[in-house]
């Protein structure tokens, strides 16, 4: 597909408002997967920590 310019680029041929919703929707779906991957990650650390310093003890 070939656009005229930049503005016709962004508008996608009308249909603007459903492609960049999605890539939207789809960029917000991967950032919270990274954050929630990344807070359970620091969980599984600090019990592993925890479990760690009972067993010293």
């Amino acid at each position: 597909m070939m656009w005229e310019s930049w503005d016709a680029f962004w508008a996608m041929g009308g249909y603007a408002f459903y492609v960049w919703g999605s890539f939207g929707v789809t960029l917000a779906c991967v950032a919270g997967e990274v954050w929630l991957l990344r807070r359970q990650r620091r969980q599984v650390l600090s019990r592993l920590r925890r479990m760690q310093s009972l067993d010293s003890q």
